[in-house]
């Protein structure tokens, strides 16, 4: 006989159950949906690549910022990112700014109205509505002629001396600092690489490096070799140094090769014992400042015909005769390469050129013994007196050529000739920079070397095509 089994009841325990009220109260609050989460969203990000940036009335290819946005638990392709105020539309307003790509990373590009500052605020927006701002200090310097044509080398104000680095790209010394910058010369924009030479070169201020030549893969500077604006003697100036360079274009390096001290005190030495015909001791005697008709400053540097030694030191002052109309005068060095170890200056036959009474600024020879000469006043600091360039071919006795009358009405005097296309060629471009430093390029009579952001800071590259 089979016996029946009992029935059991099995029940969860008591702390699982929740009394009927608590459960249908708790579905009230939370929703019959309450087992799907919806992803939850940070506040945007928005950060500048530069919080400065400067650029010029009716300029071609300024130079711009880029911006990243994030926002964590988006997508930022999902991210919008606009103008939305302008401190001072006059200068640039929100529609004269234009915000290209997408993703994590944009571009910022602004057009210049007119002549100043303003703060532009840009804001991003994720798709929930979040959004955060951040401000970009905009300034704006004038149109320019040639605008076309120039492009604005930014982080310094003072570019003194340049040389091909090939590709495009130029090697630029800044005369406030001991600083070589490199720059694509094609574009306006920020130093892609730059390199301080003070601690090489043991120096505690600047050198003033108003000079350079390039030698095959060995660059010479030479630094203005005068008193400073006070009059002052200080010994960094009285430096001619190398570098050398590997690799070319935007993969240019630079290394710092060797220096001499003496090459100003053995001009002075030279000149005496020759009569004293350029009076360089009475010029750099203390209390003589550098920029007269009779003072004593280099400003161009680069090698005779054919020559690896000897190099023509070109003198912004004197003129000779120290006069109205007075020419220009070249010393030919002819141990440059020792001269730059620390050695002894050996001299050639000074040269004297008919430049229209104005002094040398820079000068530049190409692979065919062609030389371009910048020419400008020995007062001037900007471009309120002629510039113009002229011809040469090296030889001394035989005169230069003008070739162009250069513009004068624009900030910033010219001071350097970058190379020197085949000139018996017609239609070869020519590529020149200004110095900036002691322009008021934003109309608050601030001048540019002293302006607190080196993003508004610039010299300008301006190609000119030679007939």
């Amino acid at each position: 006989m089979r016996r029946r089994r009992k029935a059991v009841t099995v029940r969860p325990p008591a702390s699982r159950l929740l009394p009927t009220a608590t459960a249908v109260a708790l579905l009230a609050v939370l929703g019959p949906a309450a087992t799907v989460h919806a992803a939850s969203t940070g506040t945007p990000t928005i950060r500048l690549s530069a919080a400065y940036l400067s650029g010029a009335v009716g300029a071609s290819g300024d130079p711009v910022v880029t911006v990243t946005v994030a926002q964590s638990g988006a997508d930022a392709s999902g991210l919008t990112v606009t103008p939305s105020t302008s401190s001072r539309s006059t200068v640039a307003g929100t529609g004269d700014v234009r915000v290209t790509g997408t993703g994590g990373s944009r571009t910022v590009a602004v057009t210049a109205r007119a002549r100043g500052y303003a703060d532009l605020t840009l804001k991003v927006t994720g798709t929930d509505g979040k959004s955060a701002t951040t401000t970009l200090h905009y300034a704006a310097s004038p149109a320019v002629r040639h605008a076309a044509d120039a492009r604005y080398l930014t982080g310094a104000s003072d570019a003194s001396a340049a040389v091909d680095a090939g590709g495009g790209y130029v090697l630029v010394a800044n005369d406030e600092d001991n600083t070589l910058r490199l720059y694509d010369g094609s574009a306006s924009g920020a130093p892609v690489r730059s390199w301080s030479l003070s601690s090489a070169l043991g120096a505690s201020k600047e050198v003033d490096i108003e000079g350079a030549a390039r030698v095959g893969n060995t660059v010479y500077w030479t630094g203005s070799l005068g008193n400073n604006k006070d009059g002052e003697y200080k010994a960094d100036r009285n430096t001619v140094f190398t570098t050398t360079l590997s690799g070319s274009g935007a993969a240019t390096s630079v290394a710092f090769g060797t220096a001499g001290h003496r090459l100003r005190d053995d001009l002075v030495a030279w000149d005496k014992a020759n009569g004293d015909r350029y009076g360089f001791a009475a010029a750099t005697a203390d209390g003589q400042t550098p920029k007269q008709v009779d003072g004593f400053n280099v400003e161009g540097l680069e090698f005779a015909p054919g020559s690896t030694t000897t190099a023509y030191v070109g003198f912004r002052a004197p003129l000779v005769p120290p006069s109205e109309g007075g020419k220009a005068l070249l010393v030919p060095v002819t141990d440059m390469d020792q001269v730059a170890r620390g050695a002894k200056a050996a001299f050639g036959t000074p040269v004297e050129l008919d430049l229209g009474g104005l002094s040398v600024r820079d000068l530049r020879r190409n692979d065919k013994g062609q030389y371009l000469i910048v020419a400008g006043s020995w007062a001037a600091e900007d471009n309120s007196a002629p510039y113009a360039l002229y011809r040469w071919d090296g030889v001394a006795g035989h005169q230069p050529v003008k070739v162009l009358d250069l513009p004068t009405a624009d900030a910033g005097g010219w001071e350097s000739v970058v190379s020197v296309p085949d000139l018996d060629v017609s239609g070869g471009r020519v590529q020149l920079i200004t110095d900036d430093g002691s322009a008021d390029l934003y109309g608050d009579g601030t001048q540019a070397k002293d302006l607190a952001h080196p993003e508004w800071q610039k010299s300008r590259s301006t190609f000119f095509t030679l007939g």
